[in-house]
Formats: C-alpha cells, structure tokens, sequence
C-alpha cells in the first residue's frame, strides 16, 4: 500500500509542471470553488461547498453559531435534518448523537473530529463520547451524511461531525465574550490572534459554569465548571519560492468538575418535582482532564497540488464516581432496576431518598476511574487538473495510522445515610471494579476521484480500515497488575469500503445527487466478531426559487449486521462488549429550505426550515440484557429514535439590532423494544436578541425555554431526567 501511494504521489508530482502552463486559461468560477483543495481543518469549508457535493451536507458558520451564543450541543445539532439527539444533562455535556438512526447512545456510532482530527477518546477500542468539543469556541461545525463521507472514518454508517476550531486571523483580533444568567450560569471566552507573512498565532480561554437547575434535598452541588485553553501557532517558510511550505502547532487542554449522575427519577417522583435528585446522588461527581497536542505540516506545491500531514496525540483521564447499586437485607440491586420497578424494589428506593437510615454500608458508589490516549499519524494529497473540454478532474488520497487505548482501573466505594446525608464507611479495592487495558492498532487509507463536466460531477471512492483489537484484563483482585492471572483476547478485522456519488446541475436554480456506499463501525475485541455493516443509499434535489433556497433527501440504511453495545449510559452494565443485534432496516426524508421573507438596506427577515422522517425498524429476533433494547422482535423500533423532528429559525434584523427566534420540535420515541415506556414529544421555544452598540461592541441576551415547558429528555440510564427550564442569560461581546 505504501509503495502504491509512493507511486501516485510521483506521477502527480510530474504532472504539476506540464499544468501550470494551463493557469491563464483556466475557468476562474471553476478555480474558485472551494471544494477543489480546502484547508487541512476542514472537510467542506464553507456553504458554497456544501451545496455542491456529490453527497448530503451541513455547514453552521460562525454567524449561525453565534445567533444564540449555545454552549449546549444539543441545541445547535438541532437545526440539521437528519440528526437526532437525546439530552442528559440539560447542558449538553455528554451529548447522544445519532445520524440517520445510527444508535445514539455516547455519540459512540459516528466519526466525531475537531479541526479533521479524531476527537473521540479512544475511537476503536471504546468510542464513547465522555469528552466532546465545546461548541462555544468553534467557528464553524460541518456534517457529512452521504456516500463522500468514506473519507472519513471509521464509522461511515451515519455521518461525521466536523468541528472547526477558532482559525489565526490575518491581522491583529481581539475577542471577548461574556455572559450570565440564570442559576448562575455563566460562560467567559476571550481570544487574540494575530500574524504576518511569516508568523501566526492564537490564543483562547473558555470557561462556562453553572450551579445546576436540579436540588438535592438536604444540599448538594448539582453544577459543573469547565475550563479550556487552546494555543496556535503557524509558521509560513520559503515563501519566495514557488513552494510553500506551513507548520502549525496546536495546544488543547481541557478541564471538568460536574456533579452529574446516572440516577434520575421515578415517574412519580418526576410528575411532582422535576427538578429533584435523590439525596443518594450527592457524592456523584465526574473530574476529566484533556492535553492534545497535533502538528501539522502543509506542503504547497502550487494552487493545484497539496500536501497536508498531522501527527497528533490525545490524553484524556476522567474519573465518574457514581452511586452504582443499593444495598437492603445484604441483597445488591442496580439504580437501574430500583428506579424502574420501586415497588418490587420499595427498601432500597426508600434508602435512595433517605426516608429510612441505612447506617450500615448500604450504598455502593463506583469510581468509574479510566485513561485513555489516542495518537496517530495522518496524510492527505491532493491534486487537480483539466482535462478535455475543460473537464475538472480532483484526486485525494488519504492514509492514516492509529492507536488508542482504554485503561480501567476502577472501585467501589461504600456509604451509609444519616437523617439524608452520606457517610463513608470503607473504601474499595483499587481495580476491584474493572482493571483491564483495551487497545486498537488501525491502518486507513482512502481514495476519492472527483470528475467534473458541465453539469455532471461523479465521485468514485474506496476506503481500506485494517484493525487490531486486544484486551488485557488483569483481574479484580490483582491492583499491582502483574501478570500471573492475566487473561487476553483479541480480534483482527479488515474491510473495503466503496462509495460512489453523483450530482447534476441542470441550471443555477436546480440539480440532482444520487449516492450509494458501505457504512462500516468496528467490532469489539472478543475473537471472531464481526464489524457492522450496511448499505446505505440516498436520492435528494437541491433548488432555490426567488429568494429560497432548499433541498430533499430520500435516504435507506440496510444493515446486515447491526451491532448493540453494553453501555451503562443505556441501562448496561458498562463492560462495553458489542453484541450481534442482526438485522435493521433505517429510511426516511429530509427537508431544508432557508431564505429571506424581505430584505432592503435597513430590514432583514431571514427564515430556515428542516424536517426529518426517520423510520428505524429492527428486522430479526435477538435476546440482550442491555436495558436500552432488551429483547427484541421484528418490527419493533429502535430506541431513542423519534420519527418526526422540525425546526424552524425566524430572525428579524433591524439596523443595528437583531432578534431570533427558534422553535424546536421533537417527536416521541420508544425507550425499549416492549414499547412499554414512551416519552412524549416537547415543542420548545429559545430567543436571542442582539444589539451593536458600535463597531467593537455589542449586548447579547438570550432565553431558553421561553414557555418554561416540562418535557422529559430520557429515562435512561436509571429513571426520568428532565429538559432545561426556563433561563435568561445576557452579556456583552467586544470584538477588534
């Protein structure tokens, strides 16, 4: 393979000199789509791009990003058709994404990237999302869905989401964003950047906090606080030479304390205190910790040709200490069954709330203690050219190795409650809880052609993922690790993955994409098990008439070997194992049409609207212990997956002064295979209003959930959870 992409990069390299005699007759609309060679960052680059690839898209600009200042992901997710989220937190720490009726929970089923880099802690071995980009320092998030996403991998089922960090300006700016609301909820940003021909750089501090809209009875911290540093340099070399030769540096560190828990509430107890959480969650606190460093090295051989390589490496450490089990008559139960059955259950729901004291050891909270490290290698060439009748030819070539690994070493610690406050009372063994190391060699490659004539554009491509996976497990009573009971297994896969799109343009107004391509997710380390997989296909049209613009997508999703994972974020019991979930059948339609009601020099009523079908349906029969799906039958609907989502956007800017207005709809959805427990749909309302004072500065308000709806979000891992209620933040952006 090596040698083959050797051969490649020579014969474009010769080709470079014989095209550059072209340039002055080169079709300047043509050179001028941005789509051709984009930054190393980004994987469509603005709008323009988006509307004119071969597959489905998304792009969110900085402007769109910043309408309602969100620092919760959720939120801004919700504009793009396609994608699905349940919440957990209300503030969109640990979001559950799914595209396209991937399973949703942990994010953990599709390609999450910062600036083209995975962002995953441990993208093969153990996907879970516990770490997600901030969106509040983004300038930018992009969404594939369609057959050019096997660019990117290694999940190509849904999609990847793309968030585009802040970029070093070409002059000197200076940013500063602050704003604080309700239950002292406050967000601080602050940026400098600056450069030359020669020298770039950057430097940015988040920091967003809040005290938690849920009480504990009897006290306790409910909030989180959350601290961000990024540092970028760039330095150009060889400038006066027809080379151009870039090295950028990136510095990422990440901190977290949030009080959040597993343990949510009975459906009784949500109807008469939604806000509440039981006085056993109270010691329940997550503490994580990110470095990333990533260089890169650009290589510009001339506006045709490109060469862009980024070593990266990922430390993430987090520490999720949780009430896990009750204990009553020296009978243990899960959070999960106590909270779903309190009647079965009734001593230790009563433990749970504190209404009788347990002075014995009668809560187990586990000290879900993990570090993972993700590093790898990656390069990307690209080339075009022009070929008869000015024909647009683009070729990328992508090659990546990887590795990442999942340390657990994790306890359990022991609590009483007296008159509703907890006690120790004996610490646990260290890695008595899970004391094993999971890990993951990966070599990616890709090749992706672009052909381009007129109106008509295909695009070819076949991804290779070769993967290891192991497993070192240590034992529970082994804390020193050696290696006398060590248990091991491992599992070797390897997949091609085709996809072809294409796109015609009849005229400016409207044009036509068709894609078909292989979704692919890696298996787990147990031997022999294979990868999921499916066929994906879709059909869409993009048009604009007068002043809207829009498109409709019809997508399928036929997978062959769908794969459920043991997640305790979903009712499981958090070993991770993948387990066979057989056949599933996902289709459905997407709309998106945006536009302007009226526009002249002093008013402007722009407006967007997005609404998704999603049929996800299982197709076979299996049994699992996974509280998410349980035991399944044909024809059943996948959890977590509403059929029906709409959001709609109405802005009114006047002069200096800005409203916007964004209305969301979520459709009910199943929580399980019985269908016994559905939650219900919400319409929720948010508003934003803008107003420049002067050039540099301007105030911000924001509301969300301006009707103060109650909407239940989830009940899993362990009972009800409730929606973010009514808020009200303002603050003020200075700008230079």
């Amino acid at each position: 393979m090596y040698l083959n992409l050797f051969i490649v990069f020579l014969i474009v390299s010769l080709k470079v000199n014989s095209q550059n005699q072209r340039d002055s007759i080169i079709n300047k609309s043509i050179t001028k789509l941005d789509e051709v060679i984009l930054k190393g960052n980004t994987i469509l680059g603005n709008k323009f791009a988006s509307k004119n690839r071969t597959g489905s898209s998304f792009y969110l600009s900085k402007y769109e990003l910043s309408q309602f200042g969100d620092i919760d992901i959720n939120r801004v997710l919700d504009r793009i058709p396609g994608l699905t989220v349940y919440e957990e937190d209300g503030f969109g720490l640990r979001p559950n994404i799914s595209i396209r009726g991937t399973s949703p929970e942990r994010s953990s089923k599709i390609t999450i990237m910062e600036d083209g880099i995975l962002a995953a802690p441990a993208p093969y071995s153990a996907s879970s999302a516990y770490y997600f980009p901030s969106v509040a320092r983004m300038s930018a998030v992009e969404v594939l869905k369609g057959s050019s996403q096997i660019q990117y991998g290694p999940y190509t089922t849904g999609g990847v989401i793309n968030f585009v960090s802040s970029e070093i300006s070409d002059s000197l700016k200076i940013d500063l964003e602050n704003s604080y609301g309700s239950f002292r909820s406050g967000k601080l940003l602050s940026r400098i950047s600056n450069s030359n021909e020669t020298l770039g750089y950057l430097f940015e501090y988040l920091n967003f906090n809040s005290d938690g809209f849920k009480t504990i009875e009897g006290g306790g911290n409910t909030g989180f606080d959350i601290d961000e540093f990024l540092l970028k340099f760039k330095i150009d070399l060889f400038k006066k030479y027809n080379t151009n030769h870039t090295i950028e540096f990136k510095f990422q560190n990440y901190n977290e304390i949030s009080n959040e828990t597993y343990l949510g509430l009975t459906e009784s107890d949500y109807d008469s205190k939604p806000l509440y959480r039981y006085p056993s969650t109270q010691k329940d606190k997550m503490i994580a910790y990110k470095n990333q460093y990533v260089i890169s090295y650009i290589l510009d051989f001339s506006d045709r040709f490109k060469v862009t390589t980024s070593a990266y490496n990922n430390f993430f450490r987090r520490n999720w200490y949780k009430i896990d089990d009750i204990v009553f008559n020296g009978e243990s139960q899960k959070i999960s069954k106590v909270i779903g059955d309190p009647i079965l259950y009734e001593n230790h729901y009563f433990f749970s709330k504190g209404i009788i004291n347990s002075e014995d050891d009668y809560f187990k909270v586990k000290a879900n203690n993990r570090r993972y490290l993700s590093k790898g290698i990656q390069t990307k060439i690209d080339y075009h050219w022009y070929g008869k009748g000015d024909s647009f030819n683009d070729l990328e070539i992508g090659i990546r190795v990887h590795y990442d690994e999942e340390d657990r070493f994790q306890w359990e610690d022991n609590y009483s409650m007296i008159a509703g406050n907890m006690g120790l009372k004996s610490l646990g063994s260290k890695g008595d809880q899970g004391n094993r190391i999971s890990s993951a060699n990966a070599l990616s490659s890709y090749i992706m052609y672009r052909y381009k004539n007129k109106g008509f554009t295909l695009t070819p491509g076949l991804r290779f993922e070769s993967i290891n996976l192991d497993r070192h497990d240590y034992g529970k009573s082994n804390s020193l690790r050696d290696e006398s009971n060590l248990s091991t297994r491992e599992n070797n896969v390897s997949a091609l993955i085709p996809g072809v799109g294409m796109n015609y343009t009849f005229n400016r107004n409207f044009s036509v994409f068709w894609g078909i391509h292989r979704g692919f997710s890696p298996p787990g380390n147990s031997t022999g098990q294979s990868p999921e997989n499916s066929t994906n296909m879709e059909l869409g049209a993009r048009f604009s008439v007068n002043k809207i613009r829009g498109e409709f997508i019809l997508y399928q999703n036929n997978y062959k070997n769908l794969l459920g994972s043991d997640l305790a974020a979903s009712g499981g019991t958090g070993e991770l194992d993948p387990f066979n979930a057989g056949k599933a059948l996902v289709n459905g339609f997407e709309f998106f049409i945006d536009g302007n009601f009226y526009k002249d020099e002093k008013l402007d009523l722009p407006f967007s609207l997005s609404y998704t079908f999603t049929n996800a349906k299982f197709l076979s029969n299996f049994e699992s212990n996974v509280g998410i799906w349980g035991d399944v039958s044909n024809g059943d609907f996948i959890p977590y997956i509403p059929q029906h989502q709409i959001n709609s956007n109405l802005s009114i800017k006047y002069r200096k002064s800005e409203l916007n207005l964004s209305v969301n709809y979520n459709g009910s959805f199943f929580t399980n295979n019985q269908h016994v427990d559905k939650i219900q749909s919400n319409l929720i309302f948010d508003l934003s209003i803008f107003h420049k004072i002067n050039k540099n500065v301007s105030l911000n308000s924001k509301i969300i959930n301006l009707l103060n709806n109650k909407y239940i979000v989830s009940n899993v891992p362990a009972g009800f959870r409730p929606g973010h209620p009514f808020g009200i933040f303002s603050g003020l952006v200075y700008s230079l």
